[in-house]
């Protein structure tokens, strides 16, 4: 692996670990105000993709000897961009932004920023980034894999979170 793979592969690793670290905090915030979690069956699912996604690319940038491999710069921008749509998401949900299902009850759906255009914005912008992510590194079947594995997971995860939010909020999703 080159070195920008090596740098790049670190720098969204410990983005993640920095978001699970904001969603603990937001989950003992909410929890303490009274909020609920659904969906803890299926939670694990997302980890072990998460955990899988990173150790595929990894091992299948290594079997292919990926030395010289270039950046592609459309990819690049594309996974900036996405970055980009990631802080936004996170940042206007506030102390509501989770990797978990965690309502708080009577409490009206945040429907500003990313949220007044797309429903689910945050997991279209995962989905982008576990096809982008391995196109940088030139890991084409876990581009081609993860992507229809989240979108499994979504099947199950979407239709628990809106049931969730249809019970707890004031306003209907």
């Amino acid at each position: 692996m080159t070195t920008w793979m090596w740098i790049l592969i670190f720098f969204i690793i410990c983005q993640r670990l920095v978001e699970l670290v904001i969603a603990k905090r937001n989950e003992r915030w909410m929890k303490a105000r009274g909020g609920i979690e659904k969906g803890e069956a299926h939670y694990k699912w997302f980890i072990y993709l998460h955990i899988l996604f990173f150790l595929s690319i990894l091992i299948e940038v290594l079997i292919q000897d990926r030395s010289y491999h270039q950046l592609n710069y459309l990819f690049f921008f594309i996974f900036v961009l996405a970055q980009l749509g990631r802080i936004w998401c996170i940042h206007t949900l506030g102390r509501f932004w989770n990797t978990k299902i965690i309502v708080l009850p009577r409490v009206a759906l945040i429907k500003k920023g990313p949220y007044k255009y797309v429903k689910h914005p945050n997991y279209v912008i995962v989905a982008v980034e576990l096809f982008i992510i391995p196109m940088l590194f030139g890991a084409y079947l876990s581009a081609v894999t993860f992507p229809l594995l989240h979108i499994l997971l979504l099947k199950i995860r979407i239709p628990s979170e809106e049931k969730a939010l249809a019970k707890a909020t004031l306003s209907k999703p």
